[in-house]
């Protein structure tokens, strides 16, 4: 990974000193047709070597039957890359809602990604992601299965065009075939079992590091899409939870906790009621869902006898029986080459109380204040070919937030901030190695509607992270990102589209620093248009 920031941000700092701005005059109100959809992350950095592009689909959504076909490796590019591109490209017209989809191959979930809401006569959008992780798993035929579920009929006319291909460039010359897992495993039997979603895993016994990957999303058009407004059950809001707002992913390995994440409050397109905020600039992460990753290297002795283990994907904080969340899971696997059998075991594990409170107080504007935090230590050594090696993962997760409502919810607002702080040591021959990460997602926004019946959204949204690696109190290497998006949109409900009068702006800044580069990107719409696109660093 740091190897792919670093070349990442060296291609993008030739994007850097050629930077410009674009500019177009925008319209009093949004009109009938707008800017197509995008966002001001980087495109994915490749070498210049030879690559080979394959289809592993091409079709169109028009209602909730998934896309099957059969993935078959490049003939032209070998079977050792050094970077594998995910690209996709859509297209929707007329009238949809905000979809939700992805792509599996072999069972592997390679993206997880949702719509934009079109224009009558049509948008197109692009997403590009770096896959290079799941190449040992695209070096065989493997099926290939895609959904967005869709609803098309006389009302919401706009079925979805996706084409989605895989591009593979070769290693060559001095260009090194990406150091990438070993396997890529998914769970055996996975299927969701009351608030769990659970199957077996098997390793392959000479495993030395496991990671592990949840594509969590809170989706589906309920409550849980906007999980972060939830409110507890003696408040009169339209969603309740008896922890109020408070949700944390759990990841469990025979029936033991064993890694906590806080979810990204990812707001899709249609999101807070008002979808003039993200027809050209979409939230954060809503075209790309990243997953949260588990280091659980500490288990990987427990894990390596041979024997199907069962692990659970839980969110803390739903109320029992309500849906809304997917966790599909993917296992990432590195092995000892020189070993047959890698064995160890769990050596400590502290588990902090997990803490939660959610206060409401009535008034004429009514209040919840929330906040929660939890804490888990594990380590564990592995017997391997090159010595002992103990692992140390430690997580702390923090939240709060504070929402103030109106009867009727005819002002709805929210201020909030979530912390995930992960440090993973690494002890064998030599100094330990020591990995973190502080992680920082926020949002504050509130919502009106006046006498008028006209909505109006104002909506800042942050993505946060900087991560490090040391080793003997010497710092390696690390990188920030800073990925904040502003908007402002208002219209009138319940009318026809040319009655609405719409209007709104958004803004997304882009920042991307490590050591001797920089990528830094702003976008700017005003009524439709795009109105900035300038780099600089």
């Amino acid at each position: 990974m740091r190897r792919l920031f670093l070349a990442l941000c060296a291609a993008a700092t030739g994007l850097a000193l050629s930077a410009g701005t674009a500019t177009a005059a925008a319209p009093t109100e949004f009109g009938t047709e707008w800017h197509d959809p995008i966002t001001a992350g980087p495109p994915v950095a490749t070498p210049r070597t030879t690559s080979c592009t394959v289809t592993v689909a091409e079709t169109e959504f028009r209602d909730y039957t998934p896309y099957k076909s059969t993935y078959t490796p490049p003939e032209r590019c070998g079977d050792r890359w050094n970077k594998v591109v995910l690209r996709l490209d859509g297209a929707v017209a007329g009238r949809q809602f905000d979809r939700l989809g992805y792509l599996r191959i072999g069972g592997i979930e390679v993206l997880r990604t949702s719509t934009p809401e079109p224009s009558p006569k049509g948008i197109t959008w692009h997403v590009e992601k770096d896959v290079t992780r799941y190449a040992p798993a695209l070096r065989t035929r493997q099926p290939v299965e895609m959904l967005i579920g869709n609803l098309v009929n006389e009302t919401y006319t706009g079925a979805i065009k996706v084409k989605a291909t895989l591009t593979f460039y070769k290693a060559e010359g001095r260009v090194k075939p990406a150091r990438t897992p070993d396997r890529v495993l998914t769970l055996d039997g996975a299927q969701k079992t009351g608030q769990a979603y659970e199957g077996a895993l098997t390793v392959p016994r000479n495993s030395e590091r496991v990671v592990a990957e949840v594509y969590a999303t809170g989706s589906g058009g309920g409550c849980e899409e906007f999980w972060y407004l939830a409110a507890p059950e003696s408040a009169p809001y339209s969603c309740k939870a008896k922890d109020g707002p408070n949700r944390e992913v759990r990841v469990s390995v025979d029936g033991r906790l064993a890694g906590i994440a806080a979810p990204y409050p990812t707001v899709w397109t249609g999101g807070w009621s008002n979808p003039f905020l993200w027809y050209v600039i979409p939230g954060p992460r809503a075209f790309d869902v990243r997953p949260v990753e588990y280091d659980l290297t500490p288990f990987a002795g427990q894990l390596n006898d041979g024997k199907p283990h069962r692990i659970s994907v839980t969110v803390a904080g739903v109320p029992e029986g309500q849906s809304g969340w997917d966790t599909p899971v993917n296992v990432l696997v590195w092995q000892d080459a020189k070993a047959s059998v890698v064995t160890g075991a769990v050596t400590r594990y502290q588990e902090g109380a997990p803490r939660g409170t959610a206060d409401y107080r009535p008034g004429d504007r009514h209040r919840v204040e929330a906040d929660a935090a939890h804490a888990l230590t594990v380590s564990g050594y592995l017997k391997t070919s090159h010595g002992r090696v103990d692992t140390t993962v430690t997580r702390r997760l923090a939240a709060t937030s504070l929402h103030r409502w109106k009867d009727g919810e005819a002002t709805d607002g929210l201020r909030a901030r979530w912390t995930d702080d992960e440090t993973v040591t690494v002890a064998g021959r030599g100094p330990a190695t020591v990995n973190t990460a502080h992680r920082v997602y926020s949002m504050e926004g509130v919502t009106t509607v006046d006498p008028d019946n006209r909505l109006n959204t104002v909506l800042t949204m942050g993505d946060q992270a900087d991560l490090r690696t040391a080793r003997a109190g010497k710092q390696l290497t690390w990188s920030r990102l800073d990925d904040t998006y502003t908007g402002n949109a208002s219209y009138i409900q319940n009318v026809p589209r040319e009655q609405r009068h719409a209007t709104g702006v958004s803004r997304e800044r882009y920042r991307l620093l490590g050591p001797g580069a920089c990528y830094d990107r702003t976008l700017a719409s005003v009524q439709g248009e795009l109105t900035e696109d300038s780099r600089r660093c």
